[in-house]
Formats: structure tokens, sequence, C-alpha cells
């Protein structure tokens, strides 16, 4: 056989800078649901304050935020129930798992604080446009609007935290409410510190107007790159370069010509076609791509399902080997050369190569035939255009 089937085995050592703890299905919903169970708590007593405070001060944007405030309870019940679909194991009607639902659930999440935003806006230019209808706020509703600053801050952290610990971009979404909620308690803050040191009324509905506007787009950025997953975009070039490099320097890996990826939640799903050499068995390049399928796992634990596609030859731009006859089609056509030389009964196996728009042909037998035999067999096979080349080998047990 030739050398090439030794040419590429030093194995690589290229690994990954860091291995995360891939957190199960079940342990990732555990932390999801006590992360958003504190944030359910928080958010009730919170919102109350608000609520009651702004009513109390007379503040229109703190009571915009004690709404905004609310619009969370609703997010947190909806983070709860897709976490808990999302942490069913694949089945026979969702074969890739159930990941996307915390996508779809991460996309109504967008539309709550679009829709949120929408209605606060709308509002304070109702009042803006009715002077008569402005309150004017006390002091005491900068202390509710930091009280929230706080509050709202320390979820942020929290929840991110536990986000990045599981890798939940559903989690994720939900931590940057937090901290859309503090920023804009801070917007509230200073609109109602103008108003009650200013004394200008109309500062507490700007104020809220822009708490409204920033709402309003973090609801379409959930929206936005939620979407993008629902549709299969790839994960970040750079994360694909990454993964490009790494696979292509293992071992019995001579090139990557095409890599796929998708994300499912918090999951990355690939498919892969890898070239190895060209005259390796069915098994051994069967074996190669076990191998990149569990290496990379390890490497990049977030790619849970990864497809190798193994070539012989590089198709990326064309096939040329399609066209050629399958094996039952060329043994149609080697027959009668096969009886003519008297030998077909003496052969042990036939091995096919299908390269470069040709057939290679290795012929087993239990005994090697004379030189003359031999040399009036690859002739007689030769005729047959689509062969390329003709070996004969002793089958040694």
């Amino acid at each position: 056989m030739s050398d090439r089937l030794f040419e590429k085995t030093t194995e690589s050592k290229t690994t990954s800078d860091t291995v995360d703890i891939k957190y199960n299905n079940q342990q990732r919903y555990d932390e999801t649901r006590k992360v958003t169970l504190i944030g359910l708590v928080v958010n009730i007593l919170l919102s109350a304050v608000q609520l009651l405070g702004g009513v109390m001060a007379h503040s229109q944007a703190l009571i915009a935020d004690g709404v905004h405030t609310l619009s969370d309870l609703a997010s947190d019940f909806v983070v709860l129930f897709a976490a808990k679909l999302a942490s069913k194991d694949a089945d026979e009607d969702h074969p890739y798992g159930h990941e996307r639902i915390e996508t779809v659930a991460t996309v109504v999440l967008g539309m709550v604080l679009a829709g949120v935003a929408v209605g606060i806006g709308l509002n304070a230019f109702d009042r803006l446009t009715h002077p008569e209808t402005l309150l004017q706020p006390t002091l005491l509703a900068i202390i509710f609007a930091l009280l929230a600053i706080v509050a709202k801050e320390g979820l942020y952290q929290y929840t991110i935290h536990i986000a990045n610990k599981v890798d939940s971009n559903l989690l994720r979404a939900n931590a940057w409410h937090h901290r859309s909620d503090a920023i804009s308690s801070l917007l509230v803050a200073l609109g109602v510190a103008g108003s009650v040191f200013l004394q200008i009324p109309w500062l507490d509905a700007v104020a809220a107007i822009l708490v409204a506007i920033m709402i309003f787009y973090m609801g379409v950025r959930l929206i936005l790159d939620s979407t993008k997953e629902l549709v299969d975009s790839s994960v970040e070039l750079g994360k694909v370069s990454k993964i490009k490099s790494f696979i292509s320097h293992l071992e019995g890996v001579e090139s990557l010509h095409l890599l796929r990826t998708r994300k499912m939640g918090s999951k990355v799903l690939a498919d892969v076609h890898i070239q190895v050499n060209s005259y390796l068995t069915v098994s051994e390049g069967h074996f190669i791509a076990e191998s990149v399928i569990n290496k990379t796992r390890v490497a990049f634990p977030e790619m849970t399902d990864i497809t190798v596609h193994i070539d012989p030859e590089n198709d990326e731009n064309s096939s040329p080997s399609g066209e050629l006859p399958n094996r039952s089609e060329l043994m149609r056509q080697l027959s009668p050369q096969l009886k003519q030389s008297g030998m077909d009964e003496n052969i042990r196996n036939i091995v096919l190569h299908y390269l470069g728009g040709k057939i290679d042909i290795e012929i087993y037998f239990d005994a090697l035939p004379s030189n003359a035999n031999i040399t009036a067999l690859i002739s007689s096979c030769k005729c047959c255009e689509v062969i390329g080349g003709v070996s004969v080998h002793q089958k040694i047990i």
C-alpha cells in the first residue's frame, strides 16, 4: 500500500484554552428556576413599592417604572414556563431536543417589552400635550427610584452570572431585562430630580418617554437576535474560525472544506466535511469521524450535535465521480474478463476507490496467480474506460 497512508500520523496538540463544565437539561432548569423565582419575588415587592411610591410622591415616571416592573413578572413566568419545557430531553417528535422553546419565549419576552414601552410612551406623551395633567413629584420619588436602581442592578448581576454559568440565552435576555430596568430607574431618578429641584413638571414626563424608548429598543433587540436563531443563523464568525482550526489539526484530517453551524438555545449543532486519505477503509474513516466528534465536543462543550461527513477527495465545488457506475454495474462489465482469466473463483475480495472521476480496483486472491495471468487480467480490466488503475494482492489470513 502507498506510503500516503502514513504521512499524517502525529496527533495534533491543539486544545481549547478552557473546558467549561457542561450542565445537563435538568441542572440548567434547576439553576434557571432558582434565579427566576428570586427575581419574581423581588419584582413583586419592587413593583408594589414603585406604584405606591409613585402615587404618594406624585411621579408619573415612577408609576411608569412600576408598570414596567409589573411586566417583568409576566416575563419571569414566561422564563419559568419555557425553561421547564426546554429542559425536556429529545424525543421522537423533537429529535434535536426542545431548546428552541427558549428562543420562542425570548421573542415573546421581547414583544411584551415593546408593547409595554409603547403604552408608557403614549401615556407620557399625552400628559406632555395636556399640561394640566402633569404631576409635580416630591423628594420621596427620588428615594424610591434609587431603591429600584439598587434592586434591579443586583438582579442583573446575579442573573447574568447564572446565565453564563449554564450558558442560557433566555436567562441572558432576562438579565439584560433587569439591566434595562436599572437604567430606566436611573432616568426616572434624574427626571424626578429635575422636576423637584428645578420645579419643571414636564421633566418627569420626558423621563417616562426616555424610559419607554429604551425599553422598546431592548424589546426589538431581543426579537431580532432570537429570530436569527430561529432561521438557523451561524454562530459567531470568530468561533467558527476556532472550530475549523481545531478540527483541521486533528489526526487523520487532511483538510476541512465545509463547516455549517446553527444555534438551538444554549446548544450548537454542526455538520462538517473533512477530507481524509483517499485509500482508507470505511472502518478507519468512521473511526476518524468519531474521533473528530468526541474531541470537538470536549474542546467546545456547547457543540452537542456534530455530524461528520468523510470525503476521500475535495468535492466542495464538483463531484467528479458522481456519474460513475456503482459496484453491481461495474461487476457486470468486468465479469466476462474475470471469467475469461479463469481466476474468478480464487478472488477473495474486490475493493473499489472512486477518485478523480475514475475507479481504482484492488483485487485480493487467496493465492497469487502467475505474473502472466496477472498481466492479462489487468490489461483486460483496463479495457473498461472508467477504470483508473488495477492492483493485485494476496489475502493473508
